[in-house]
């Protein structure tokens, strides 16, 4: 059931955005009414997505998912939108399309068990030390609605924002367990101060009074054929929504860092609380984006990885579940739209949230993989992991700053075994 899960996400979610139906990345999807309106070719598109996407799959997503042993599903589906339209937009397009999806999604899974397995051959095994990667992004995503505050309500509201969710932090970290007659309840500190800060975020969102532009509800108006031809392709989303709510209870994929790495845990209700508290800051960027391009996001508005944490162990269910809230969330665009619109602050964040999570990730990531290095070789390795980031910068095609660190990691422990085969290096263990 795994391998066939993980095919269909991948045949479907490349159909999807091969008809430019649905796709991943909130950052290409506003260059589709562009594709529509046929001021961009289809071949621009795709370089398009292949600019916005290859970059954070390689780097971000891959030591991600490799280092949790877990699909990140950003592996998956920013490649899939790239898989959709570099496939001509024709019935032979689209097969093809759902042909490299389903063995690209095959290729993945398989792979990354095939990789496990790999590391276990080499002289020496730096896939735990890999792991270290991701670890500081736990702590840090609880940072980032303070950060999106910042962004829009300014500085001071940004350092109490931050002050509360570190406070929040460390009393829930002190807490640690609450204790119901029989039943003990562990608190992920992480996921509840995270959670603190979406609440002030939408707080003081909230308190932002209309402004001059348009509404979101005037914008449905406007927009209404693009938000018909959403509503039009809702048996497609939903199966896709139903797919991967599938995938998260098969424990095969999670939608972000700190659910994936609290999954790989086995804490599963604090990666469905870190979901949750995720999917609730993504509402206006997913909607407003739907609204405006007529392009909706392959996994909606996120709550399908909820769905599949609460009923991990029984995708069926979460299959059903899943397909039933993105069905929901489809018909309600109009009533979030009217909602979104008494409350313009909330409406706006949703750039903001996306701005914030990408600079979080980017300082975590890279303080996770000197930590990584240093834990192959003291000293030298955080050295090796400065020397990448600087000289990217200095690279006449550089990668993304998000990737440079993991794939620094990487490179790191390829060279270790180098140098182990050389005998230039003598594991401690083996002293």
């Amino acid at each position: 059931m795994r391998y066939i899960v993980i095919m269909a996400i991948g045949a479907l979610a490349s159909v999807l955005s091969n008809r430019g139906v649905a796709v991943f990345n909130d950052g290409f999807r506003p260059l589709y009414p562009q594709y529509f309106e046929g001021k961009v070719s289809r071949k621009e598109l795709a370089a398009m997505s292949f600019a916005i996407s290859f970059g954070l799959v390689i780097g971000f997503a891959i030591p991600t998912s490799i280092a949790a042993s877990i699909i990140l599903i950003h592996c998956l589906l920013l490649t899939t939108d790239m898989i959709g339209v570099f496939c001509p937009s024709t019935l032979f397009g689209t097969i093809l399309a759902a042909i490299i999806g389903a063995l690209y999604g095959l290729g993945i899974l398989a792979g990354l068990e095939s990789i496990v397995s790999a590391f276990k051959l080499l002289p020496y095994n730096f896939l735990a030390p890999l792991g270290r990667v991701a670890a500081p992004v736990i702590v840090a995503f609880a940072l980032f609605p303070a950060v999106a505050i910042g962004y829009q309500h300014g500085f001071k509201k940004a350092v109490l924002a931050a002050a509360i969710a570190i406070l929040a932090y460390f009393i829930i970290a002190r807490i640690g367990i609450i204790n119901l007659g029989d039943y003990k309840i562990t608190l992920n500190a992480p996921g509840l101060a995270m959670f603190t800060g979406v609440i002030m975020m939408l707080i003081f969102a909230a308190g932002v009074k209309k402004s001059g532009g348009a509404s979101t509800s005037q914008l449905t108006a406007v927009f209404s054929t693009q938000v018909a031809r959403i509503q039009k392709n809702w048996p497609y989303l939903a199966a896709l929504g139903g797919l991967v709510a599938a995938g998260t209870s098969l424990s095969i994929l999670a939608g972000d860092p700190i659910s994936l790495n609290l999954l790989s845990k086995g804490e599963i209700s604090s990666a469905a609380l870190a979901a949750f508290a995720r999917a609730i800051g993504f509402v206006p960027l997913v909607l407003t984006t739907a609204v405006v391009t007529g392009v909706y996001g392959a996994v909606g508005c996120t709550f399908v990885f909820v769905i599949g944490f609460l009923l991990t162990g029984q995708p069926i269910f979460a299959f059903i579940a899943g397909a039933a809230m993105i069905t929901a969330e489809v018909f309600l665009i109009n009533f979030f739209a009217k909602v979104l619109d008494k409350f313009p602050g909330i409406r706006e964040m949703g750039e903001h949230i996306r701005t914030a999570m990408n600079k979080v990730l980017e300082i975590a990531l890279l303080i996770g993989s000197a930590f990584a290095a240093e834990a192959m070789i003291s000293g030298v390795g955080p050295m090796f992991i400065i020397a990448c980031v600087l000289l990217n910068k200095q690279s006449k095609k550089p990668i993304v700053d998000i990737a440079v660190g993991p794939v620094a990691a990487i490179l790191f422990g390829i060279v270790v075994n180098i140098l182990v085969v050389l005998g230039l290096y003598v594991l401690p263990a083996a002293k």
